[in-house]
């Protein structure tokens, strides 16, 4: 929403005041400079990635219009299933969670908690380093070099889609003057015309200059930012998990492991101690 808000002033700004100076809004409909801006910048779009990397791209693309991926909501109810799986193990030792670790789907425990089962790749993690504590082959600091590893890589991939957007409003000034150029050289070719002709034939090339980079700072590359800050967010999750494990791995108690994972999060996303101690025990 806040997306669309942002256009609205954008547009409004701009050719408000273009108005109000006494200029003539029908004088910035170029729909050629935008055919051979847009159209560049596609292609150089698609010459530029890979399949793989456009998928991603437009994957990502509709989650601008969403807010936060994971709400505080969420990392509550993902701290709460952290800390039954932790108090499970402290209880009836790491082979209890076996099931729960190879099946989630049918566990009663991951069931309480929907948010957190819908995320695969959340449940993923959560499982996958639950399942290398029960086997019992790596220690603390080696988990959590492997899962820097991971994270790097999910940061890596997270963050390719932003990358791309960036790439692109970086060239859409350069398109606007390709487009004024050639609008220059339809000018310069048509020197014969009449000097109020020939006139409109320039405004209608610095048009192209214009449009590339108002779709370059005012559109595009602010979707760039909007997506990283979307990868930011959504990397928190697993730091948490990670946090949280390794303190119970490296030998505190469940309560405090999630404590330590607590800390870690935002201030607009982390619930205060009373309080998730409160939702933890309603969910128990």
């Amino acid at each position: 929403m806040l997306v669309i808000v942002g256009y609205v002033i954008v547009m409004g700004s701009v050719f408000g005041g273009f108005a109000m100076a006494g200029g003539h809004l029908a004088a910035l409909w170029q729909p050629l400079e935008l055919l051979m801006i847009g159209g560049g910048a596609l292609g150089a779009f698609f010459v530029g990635n890979s399949m793989g990397v456009m998928k991603a791209t437009f994957k990502d693309l509709p989650s601008i219009l969403k807010g936060p991926k994971y709400s505080k909501d969420s990392y509550m109810e993902l701290m709460a299933l952290l800390y039954e799986l932790l108090t499970k193990v402290r209880k009836e030792g790491l082979m209890s969670i076996e099931g729960d670790v190879e099946k989630p789907e049918e566990s009663p425990i991951f069931s309480k908690y929907p948010k957190i089962v819908a995320d695969h790749h959340v449940v993923e993690f959560i499982t996958d380093y639950l399942r290398i504590m029960v086997s019992g082959n790596l220690n603390a600091m080696e988990i959590e070099n492997l899962m820097d590893v991971e994270l790097e890589t999910h940061h890596h991939e997270a963050m390719i889609s932003s990358h791309v957007i960036a790439k692109l409003a970086d060239g859409l000034p350069a398109f606007g003057i390709v487009a004024a150029v050639m609008g220059v050289v339809h000018t310069m070719e048509s020197v014969s015309l009449p000097p109020a002709e020939l006139g409109m034939l320039i405004a209608h090339a610095l048009v192209g200059t214009f449009l590339g980079i108002l779709l370059a700072y005012g559109f595009v590359g602010p979707l760039a930012g909007l997506l990283e800050q979307k990868a930011e967010e959504g990397g928190k999750m697993f730091q948490t998990i990670k946090i949280t494990l390794l303190a119970n791995l490296n030998g505190y108690a469940p309560a405090m492991a999630v404590e330590f994972g607590r800390k870690a999060l935002g201030s607009t996303e982390r619930p205060g101690f009373a309080e998730l101690e409160e939702h933890v025990k309603q969910k128990r």
